[in-house]
């Protein structure tokens, strides 16, 4: 051996020290692996779906002591059970109903999430408060927690990551992406009050997409919340949230806690659906709702692939593009859906020379010319906008995007769209007249006409405009009335008139005042 010879002179003795302790330790590493038979065969799975076990056995071939395991496990079976499957540790509580426990027969029903051992199965009889352990250890493969995928196996939670590997700790990102960076996904948080009167019950607090993970409303109030749902294939659905508790609506979990003074909504996604979440009035005194999700990015940038060379011969040029994706319908769409998300960045488009061989003789010119500094690229011309499609409460408005190709002689004409990709297109929709239309303000009401029994009072109503402007344009089909009965409960001992009184100066001139008197010039535009 290399070590055991003799040292020559000059040879450091640490390194042949070093050499002699590397081979020893290699030796012994070899022996104690030699002690071993090879890994047999891998079992079969545990479980056919939902996430199983399957182990691989090997033998010592030492009459001593082996030093590691005789057993290792994997994985298997990593594929959602149909919904009719039911929960794992739920089948193997039921498998005991057929079974008397002290002579009867019980129902039983999974008792999950225990802290102490998660792995024994503990079930608890319907209807009652009994709770047994029916087996000291769940079947390989049972969840540890509900909301894990830690496994249990020979009676122990073993960790599992989000790639379904033993041991592995690879975590899901905050949009259900595992191993991901969290930029398949936005964060919407925010904070609704309430605007609600005896002539508007309901408002809309937040739309939550299809999609959405980590959903949490907390309304602080006397009012209550409701949902509505739209599924992708258009069926609508309402749920009221009458009581606390954990409800399925259109296949998503949503837990619902009722106090006195607040509600709690959660739902962990992702959402099967897009949910509207609504408030109901039911109290004199405002409500606010905070809430928090994580919402998905469905429409991505995908590039293109080049177009057509611009020339059959003699030197061309031909471009990339993007296009705005729909990842649910999995089909191209509009640009400006993706332009909603700012994390979306549009790839710029590539350019290259193409058909770059010369044209054959008999030709004699290019089908296309090619493009040089002094023929202009392709370019994006604009029509003017068109005229708002409302004068308040937004609007939109649009104009004409074409590309045009401009020659020598500067004649303009249109071209195909995909000549001017390399440049972004210009928007043709935009936001328009996006303040409040007026509406009616009604002031505080006068004192009643009368000192006692039943009189009328006053109040003044005003349109205002989003400046706070006395204005004109609301609606008379809502304006607030401005006068109404009153009733004083002290007696009269006097004659009465005859009732209602009808108001005296100042309150019903300055009403009649204010409303006539104020005259508008203009509607707002």
């Amino acid at each position: 051996m290399e070590c055991c010879r003799r040292a020559t002179p000059g040879t450091p003795l640490l390194f042949l020290a070093f050499l002699l302790l590397s081979s020893r330790t290699a030796r012994s590493e070899e022996d104690r692996d030699g002690l071993w038979d090879a890994w047999g065969s891998w079992s079969e799975c545990s479980r056919t779906c939902g996430g199983g076990a399957s182990y691989s056995l090997r033998r010592c071939l030492s009459s001593k002591s082996c030093e590691g395991r005789n057993i290792r496990y994997r994985t298997c079976s990593n594929v959602d059970c149909p919904p009719e499957a039911g929960d794992f540790r739920a089948q193997q509580c039921s498998a005991h109903n057929d079974v008397k426990h002290h002579g009867q027969f019980y129902e039983w029903l999974p008792v999950s999430n225990d802290p102490d051992n998660p792995c024994s199965l503990k079930c608890q009889a319907k209807g009652t408060a009994l709770v047994v352990e029916l087996a000291p250890k769940v079947l390989d493969g049972t969840r540890c927690y509900t909301e894990s995928l830690d496994m249990c196996i020979s009676g122990l939670c073993q960790i599992v990551g989000c790639d379904h590997q033993l041991g592995s700790a690879t975590k899901e990102d905050n949009c259900g992406i595992c191993n991901g960076d969290g930029s398949t996904c936005r964060l919407v948080r925010g904070q609704y009050k309430s605007q609600l009167s005896a002539t508007k019950l309901d408002d809309t607090v937040v739309a939550v997409p299809y999609g959405s993970r980590h959903v949490r409303l907390v309304l602080k109030g006397p009012d209550h919340l409701y949902l509505e749902t739209k599924t992708l294939q258009g069926a609508k659905g309402e749920n009221s949230l009458s009581s606390t508790g954990t409800f399925l609506v259109d296949n998503s979990s949503v837990d619902f806690q009722k106090f006195p003074d607040k509600e709690i909504l959660k739902m962990a996604g992702p959402l099967t659906a897009d949910f509207i979440i609504k408030i109901r009035n039911s109290g004199p005194t405002d409500s606010t709702v905070q809430f928090i999700f994580y919402q998905p990015i469905i429409h991505r940038w995908r590039e293109t692939d080049f177009f057509p060379c611009s020339a059959t011969c003699g030197g061309g040029y031909q471009l990339t593009s993007a296009e705005c994706y729909d990842l649910r319908s999995n089909r191209v769409v509009a640009d400006q859906y993706c332009h909603y998300y700012p994390e979306n960045v549009k790839p710029k488009p590539k350019l290259q020379e193409c058909n770059l061989d010369p044209c054959p003789a008999s030709d004699g010119y290019k089908q296309i010319m090619p493009y040089d500094l002094y023929h202009p690229l392709p370019r994006w011309e604009a029509t003017p906008w068109t005229a708002c499609s409302s004068s308040c409460g937004g609007g939109i408005q649009s104009r004409a995007v074409s590309c045009v190709e401009e020659d020598i002689q500067g004649h303009v004409t249109s071209v195909e769209e995909w000549k001017c990709m390399y440049t972004p297109k210009m928007p043709i929709v935009q936001p328009c007249n996006i303040f409040d239309c007026p509406k009616w303000l009604a002031q505080e009401w006068s004192p009643c006409t009368v000192t006692c029994g039943q009189g009328l009072r006053y109040r003044v109503v005003l349109c205002i405009d989003h400046r706070g402007m006395h204005t004109g344009g609301c609606s008379p089909k809502t304006k607030p009335h401005i006068k109404e009965e009153c009733i004083i409960p002290t007696p009269c001992y006097k004659p009465k008139e005859k009732l209602p009184v009808e108001a005296k100066l100042p309150w019903y001139k300055q009403a009649q005042e204010l409303e006539e008197g104020a005259a508008v010039s203009e509607e707002p535009s």
